[in-house]
């Protein structure tokens, strides 16, 4: 495991009952990401044809995947022609120790950080912080669960498991600020609190949302303007990067930024856009000193040479979790994981330890909204079924498991079957006893500790088909 991680997945159920039992989560992230997954829904008509400029995108990033040995090369020659040094890391403890090293170097104390996910897979901030480096959050989202003690729920939007009155109660203790629901007020008080930060700040590090073989660019997107502080003001920066972030041309660029922010968080663009190439030049008016890119591989590569090769495509926006209902009930915190939802279901095991993150694949309920969200077409629920065969191929799937799939697929081969268990279903809507269908006996009562039980229709659809059509 990763340095840091200290609990497993394997109590996801447990998490999972524990979520649904805490009031108001599913709410709050529900009610949160749905208004993010309509305004996706509202703005990507604006694009002409969605679906042409999703697959476009989509074999933009299979395309660099496939070359991604001659593009890895091109972007490593221009950002060193442009004065910046770059770091390949094998491992997450690799890269977290280069960075290290990179502050050492220079006398570093005091370091602002932008948001970046690829630091959270290698729990950069510990790291550092154990060095006795001073390391701040600078995201507003990653601020507060960095005061708060907490974990991000969220690729974008790190709080989304918090309420306006818990994040009240969080500033007065942490900050010290009068108490107040007002979100402008507690964004102030967040400001004032960074200001003096950024001023300080002898180190910057951020995360890279794309980067530009062609150019050597590093492109972040955000919606504040901490991103740009923490890459200009300190005179050492560092932006860390998943090897799989790369597109060839500065117009493959413009195809992501152009689906990120509406997939994302139902915007047209985000705030700002940064283009980073090497160091500060003589004519600059402000940029680092020194520029490190450290490309991380930390599993990519076994990834890339693997039958889930297209879950390298993800471009980090967050946009099927916004769409996934499982997601929407229990929230990101019940995943143990850095990317939690249906991405996550699938990365996380390919990451971490497989079969401690065994039912993540199953945490998944196939209704393919996330693939009807995914801005670079990712085939999210085919994989999630490969990788649950996988997981019984292993044998780490349950006996009763393996027995009612066995069953359910004996029941699909055999009308005689299938015609049986219909008439099964029937005698048990007439035998069972009122209330049933919500508290079942066991195994049934896992199914009906969440949710009730389906009720048969009263007519099977064949014979409702014959109704519609008497003479079919």
């Amino acid at each position: 495991m990763s340095h840091g991680q200290t609990t497993t997945g394997a109590d996801f159920h447990a998490r999972s009952a524990a979520a649904m039992a805490q009031p108001g989560l599913s709410a709050a992230v529900s009610g949160a990401v749905l208004r993010q997954y309509e305004g996706r829904k509202a703005l990507l008509p604006e694009l002409g044809d969605p679906l042409a400029v999703r697959q476009l995108a989509a074999e933009i990033k299979s395309h660099t995947l496939q070359h991604l040995d001659q593009y890895l090369s091109l972007f490593c020659e221009n950002v060193r022609r442009h004065g910046g040094h770059v770091h390949f890391a094998r491992t997450g403890e690799q890269a977290g120790e280069i960075i290290r090293q990179i502050a050492r170097d220079h006398g570093v104390k005091r370091i602002v950080k932008a948001k970046s996910m690829a630091s959270e897979e290698i729990h950069l901030t510990a790291a550092l912080e154990a060095d006795g480096i001073e390391t701040v959050e600078t995201d507003l989202g990653e601020f507060i669960v960095q005061v708060g003690e907490d974990k991000p729920s969220h690729i974008v939007t790190p709080v989304i498991h918090m309420t306006t009155p818990q994040i009240a109660r969080l500033f007065e203790k942490v900050l010290g600020t009068p108490y107040t629901e007002d979100p402008e007020v507690l964004t102030r008080a967040a400001r004032v609190h960074l200001r003096e930060k950024f001023r300080a700040a002898d180190m910057g590090i951020c995360g890279c949302n794309v980067g530009v073989a062609e150019t050597g660019t590093v492109a972040i997107v955000t919606n504040e303007g901490n991103g740009r502080l923490s890459t200009t003001h300190p005179r050492v920066v560092v932006s860390l990067m998943g090897i799989e972030k790369l597109v060839p041309t500065m117009k493959d660029l413009a195809v992501i930024v152009k689906l990120l922010a509406k997939s994302s968080t139902g915007q047209r663009l985000t705030v700002y856009t940064n283009l980073m190439s090497g160091s500060k030049r003589p004519a600059d008016l402000d940029g680092p000193e020194e520029f490190h890119v450290v490309l991380l591989d930390r599993g990519r590569t076994r990834i890339l040479a693997s039958e889930y090769q297209e879950l390298l495509r993800c471009i980090r926006c967050g946009a099927c979790l916004n769409a996934c209902p499982v997601y929407r009930t229990i929230g990101g915190h019940a995943y143990n994981s850095v990317y939690p939802g249906p991405i996550g279901s699938l990365l996380t095991p390919l990451f971490e330890d497989f079969s401690e993150y065994k039912d993540l694949p199953n945490a998944c309920s196939l209704c393919e909204a996330c693939l009807d969200a995914c801005p670079v077409r990712i085939s999210l629920p085919a994989l999630l079924i490969r990788m649950r065969d996988e997981l019984r191929r292993e044998g780490h799937m349950h006996w009763f498991q393996r027995l009612a799939f066995r069953a359910w697929r004996w029941g699909m081969l055999s009308h005689a079957l299938y015609g049986m268990g219909n008439r099964m279903g029937r005698l048990w809507d007439w035998l069972a006893p009122r209330g049933w269908h919500r508290r079942a006996m066991p195994p049934f009562s896992i199914w009906t500790k969440y949710r009730d039980l389906p009720v048969m229709a009263k007519r099977p659809f064949f014979k409702m088909w014959d109704d519609l059509n008497p003479s079919a």
